[in-house]
């Protein structure tokens, strides 16, 4: 598929190079010196990435509806978050979680809903959601995340020797051996985890309202979820002031028809992004503005 502001082409941006600069930053000068590099890296990207830089400064000016000046300054923000975000998590994957301090919303619920067996989990590309396997202790051992090949391929060249607390479904379109390895997971007792903002294949769509525009939204997340007959959880790690986050878990226990748990799903994550407006990650236009 050809990737263009207003779709997604299955692979994220980002490489196995900047990766390991920052690795080597963090390790020898510190987490802090690896900000002030990310403050020089993002003013190339604004100029060099025109594609994201038009995503978001759509998003800024028609979808969160601010002026032209705050518009421009919040651009510099939004690739300065995420990259904060990145460098978070190499951080924390080298053994720094002593370094941030930690927030949890509805944990218990979680947990309990964790040890009553196999769960579907829902996020989307908001925050940093990868950064939570470093807390799931014995339960990273039973997280199977599904991803689009495109992305599986980005982070297994990027972590080659470096283990990521969880396991990995790659998917491609409609793939049958992806969709068994799901079921396999699930009948384990294992924990799925999909993100619910992104798709590849537009007949596995449905359009719906989010942050007061139609968007289109992938059905597959919510439609096995109702499938499974399993307990829902949507996930969403958010980066706050300082080296702080917060999780934030939000859980369906009953039976609920795929059109339900999407429309939940839509709803949290909508609370969850006018709540946390930079840390929205998806850098093509979304809305087709």
């Amino acid at each position: 598929m050809k990737n263009n502001n207003k779709t997604w082409s299955g692979k994220s941006r980002g490489g196995s190079f900047g990766h390991w600069f920052f690795i080597m930053i963090i390790r020898r000068i510190g987490i802090r010196a690896a900000y002030v590099f990310l403050s020089l890296i993002v003013i190339y990207f604004i100029p060099f990435a025109p594609k994201a830089t038009q995503a978001i400064w759509r998003y800024n000016r028609h979808i969160l509806g601010y002026g032209y000046f705050k518009s421009f300054f919040k651009l510099y923000a939004h690739y300065y978050v995420f990259g904060q975000t990145l460098i978070d998590k190499i951080a924390i994957k080298n053994g720094m979680s002593h370094r941030y301090h930690f927030d949890f919303e509805n944990y218990d619920s979680f947990l309990e809903l964790l040890n009553s067996g196999s769960v579907v989990m829902i996020g989307a590309h908001v925050g940093n959601w990868e950064i939570g396997s470093e807390f799931f202790g014995d339960y990273g051992s039973k997280l199977n995340v599904v991803m689009y090949d495109g992305e599986y391929q980005r982070i297994k060249a990027a972590l080659k020797t470096q283990d990521i607390g969880y396991k990995i479904i790659p998917v491609n379109e409609g793939g049958i051996e992806s969709l068994l390895r799901i079921k396999y997971a699930i009948d384990k007792g294992e924990y799925v985890c999909f993100q619910g903002d992104r798709y590849v294949d537009k007949k596995s769509t449905c359009k719906t309202s989010f942050m007061g525009k139609e968007v289109i939204f992938p059905v597959g997340p919510s439609l096995l979820a109702s499938k499974f007959a399993k307990p829902t959880i949507f996930y969403f790690a958010m980066r706050e002031k300082g080296m702080r986050y917060r999780f934030i878990f939000k859980t369906m226990e009953a039976k609920p028809s795929q059109k339900e748990i999407l429309e939940h799903f839509v709803e949290t994550l909508e609370n969850v992004v006018k709540s946390y407006p930079q840390q929205w990650f998806n850098f093509y236009d979304v809305w087709q503005t």
